[in-house]
């Protein structure tokens, strides 16, 4: 997800704060600029969704926390003199507040491509990790990942399985069930490999050049 950093300087300015450009990994539009705090950099290298520290608010702020429009981190790139991030994402929607496809007034047609299977990334980013880095005794997923990679490998084939049966029936409805359960259970175990869902996009991506 990220290039070899090199150390990034948040002593530079007296706010700790450095300036981060996000563009967009497809179209290479510049989407936004916002700030991080050490904090902030930390928890999107971890979670894979782009966190800034919002200068209003005082505090930490993920991008897309209220609109559902997360900005899903690519790649991470640090200046040469160590003060300024460039991180290229993928969008979930549009960026600005206003709901401009960027907060330069830019078109930017990349995010209407993505349509739902954004939702992918989503749920792989924001809701299967939260259940893995924060376990629940009542969630299903946490109880997958507390049994380990065999049984979750176990439950992608069952589910594979239940895919071929109701591939050969007419019932649509229950076919499009055993899908949908098919692919959360392959995003389980993606996250439990720690491999994103972008990198097998970029496997793909890579065999129809």
């Amino acid at each position: 997800m990220s290039n070899e950093f090199n150390t990034i300087n948040f002593e530079k300015s007296a706010d700790r704060l450095v300036p981060v450009v996000i563009q967009d990994t497809n179209s290479d539009k510049v989407l936004m600029l916002g700030y991080m705090n050490e904090e902030a950099f930390e928890k999107t290298r971890r979670e894979g969704t782009v966190t800034f520290f919002s200068r209003t608010k005082q505090r930490l702020w993920t991008k897309g926390e209220t609109s559902g429009n997360f900005l899903f981190v690519n790649e991470i790139n640090v200046d040469c003199d160590g003060d300024t991030l460039l991180i290229k994402a993928t969008p979930a929607g549009p960026v600005c507040h206003t709901g401009a496809d960027t907060c330069f007034g830019e078109k930017n047609v990349q995010h209407t491509k993505i349509g739902e299977a954004s939702f992918l990334n989503y749920l792989q980013k924001q809701v299967i990790r939260e259940r893995k880095l924060n376990p629940s005794e009542a969630s299903y997923t946490s109880s997958l990942f507390r049994k380990g990679i065999n049984k979750i490998a176990q439950k992608v084939g069952e589910e594979a399985v239940e895919v071929v049966i109701e591939a050969k029936d007419e019932d649509n409805d229950l076919f499009m069930n055993e899908v949908s359960d098919l692919l959360f259970h392959l995003l389980i175990l993606l996250e439990q490999k720690n491999i994103d869902l972008d990198e097998v996009i970029n496997v793909l991506r890579s065999r129809h050049k």
